[in-house]
């Protein structure tokens, strides 16, 4: 069975195109997905989220679990603060990637990618053996929507009396939004500031439309996945199933940065953690000699590049999109590739996209291709 969110119908009823993604009836957009994607450059978008998987990880040693179950260093998360991480195979393989919020002393909330989150909540699970913690699916207990781009501050402020203004990125707080309760979250996945809301399934469409009615003097439109996708193209984050697999370690993702190998700990395991011996490996071999390397592509022609399509050199191969598609805000396809090491400098000459027989130049730059002015 599809599953649905609190705001299906409302999404129906603005004429939403539905897709399934992950096993949820989503909207993919409502209208013009480039207009979606320059409202929220320019001014705000408001999306559904609530595919999203909330997992509590609360007890007096829930900080220890969460250090030894993902690569991060929780322990040194103060409340009211967020982090992005990874959890990962024993082998080094990323399961998936999270951010966790630090809700309470010992109270933490992992939020997990939709198509991921029932093997996030099964690893912590039974990785939760031993230790004086409790680890519990609380994707029924919540809805998610965010209000993201230039004119999210103004918009959520002008229905909440939370200090936003004092609201860092990646931390967040309880509060009251349009009457109702939420953990209110300066976080999101557009390159753009924003706000992520966590509230009852029950107000998710009280709260949907009171932000619809404040959002409509600054431009604020509902916007779908698919504006989504290129939007976190364009500011370079990665995507799990394109940029980051089983198959990779975060050192191949260059994502290295993630992992911490002392962790801030009170548990008899200390710094120990699920993975460890084989990352600190991976990150041997990614200094070393790292085989390939995370790269932008900017097309100088109108092909759009698609995942899985071969990156080529001198008639070789050299490596694989792993997502495109056309930027609104570039004017031009742009593709994220791994490609070889001997390639992925910005500026390296005659690389190309094997789109369907044809080699197509691309320019190899640096990632992000779009960075918010601050």
């Amino acid at each position: 069975m599809t599953r649905t969110t609190a705001l299906d119908a409302l999404h129906r009823s603005l004429g939403a195109t539905m897709t399934d993604f992950a096993g949820w009836d989503m909207p993919l957009r409502y209208g013009s997905e480039r207009d979606e994607h320059n409202a929220v450059r320019t001014k705000a978008g408001l999306f559904d989220l609530s595919h999203m998987g909330e997992i509590t990880v609360t007890g007096a040693q829930a900080v220890d679990l969460l250090n030894y179950a993902l690569v991060g260093n929780i322990g040194s998360v103060g409340v009211g603060r967020a982090r992005y991480t990874m959890i990962c195979r024993e082998d080094g393989g990323i399961l998936d990637d999270l951010i966790v919020y630090r809700l309470e002393d010992s109270t933490y909330m992992v939020v997990a990618n939709a198509g991921n989150a029932q093997i996030v909540l099964d690893a912590l699970t039974e990785r939760a053996a031993g230790f004086d913690a409790e680890v519990r699916d609380d994707r029924d207990a919540y809805a998610l929507i965010a209000v993201q781009g230039p004119e999210s501050p103004a918009i959520v402020t002008s229905v909440t009396d939370a200090d936003l203004d004092g609201l860092k990125y990646y931390a967040g707080l309880p509060g009251t939004v349009a009457g109702v309760e939420a953990l209110i979250a300066r976080t999101g996945y557009t390159g753009e500031d924003g706000f992520e809301l966590f509230v009852a399934p029950a107000d998710a469409e009280k709260l949907w439309q009171a932000l619809t009615e404040a959002g409509a003097a600054h431009g604020l439109v509902p916007c779908g996945l698919s504006c989504r996708d290129t939007l976190r193209l364009e500011a370079g984050m990665p995507l799990y199933g394109h940029e980051l697999t089983t198959a990779l370690t975060p050192f191949d993702a260059g994502l290295g940065r993630v992992v911490k190998f002392e962790k801030t700990s009170t548990g008899e395991r200390g710094d120990d953690f699920v993975g460890r011996e084989a990352l600190a490996a991976a990150a041997e071999r990614a200094e070393a000699n790292p085989p390939r390397r995370l790269v932008g592509l900017i097309a100088e022609g109108r092909r759009v590049p698609r995942a899985g399509m071969p990156v080529v050199a001198d008639g070789q191969v050299i490596g694989e999109v792993t997502s495109g598609a056309p930027s609104p805000t570039l004017g031009k396809p742009i593709a994220i590739a791994y490609v070889d090491a001997a390639h992925a400098e910005p500026g390296t000459a005659g690389v190309g996209v094997d789109i369907r027989g044809t080699h197509e130049p691309y320019e190899v730059v640096a990632l992000p291709f779009y960075k918010r002015q601050k």
